[in-house]
């Protein structure tokens, strides 16, 4: 991840950020005229370097911004066992810990036969009458 240089880490920066390459270019300092800008920073995706970068970048702020799933039952659980909650989100609360824990089991019955052939068809649209 340190290989890169000050205006790439800045471009790769300005990139999660906004997700706009042409912007992230020319804000991480480099200089272009015309079209420069946008086949420059398409270039600069395509580098392999940025965007391990890029990839290592979002990681951290993954980590650090989004909850996993342990996070997630921890609050589910705080708030059932809260007294001072309402009773129907404490119950949706034990609802969704239950789920993650494969409590509740869909059972789906299908009914009817297969003679085990499958036909396919295709038509032709432009044969189709209207």
């Amino acid at each position: 991840m340190n290989d890169l240089n000050i205006k790439q880490k800045r471009f790769a920066d300005y990139y999660i950020e906004t997700g706009n390459a042409t912007a992230s270019y020319i804000n991480a300092g480099y200089e272009a005229e015309g079209n420069a800008a946008e086949v420059n920073a398409s270039r600069l995706l395509r580098n392999a370097k940025v965007l391990e970068y890029i990839k290592e970048r979002n990681e951290q702020l993954d980590v650090a911004f989004i909850a996993d799933i342990t996070e997630t039952k921890r609050f589910w659980t705080e708030i059932m066992r809260d007294g001072n909650a309402d009773m129907k989100d404490r119950l949706k609360a034990s609802e969704y810990i239950a789920k993650t824990n494969g409590a509740f089991v869909e059972k789906k019955e299908l009914q009817g036969s297969f003679n085990n052939k499958i036909e396919f068809s295709f038509v032709d649209p432009s044969s189709e009458e209207n």
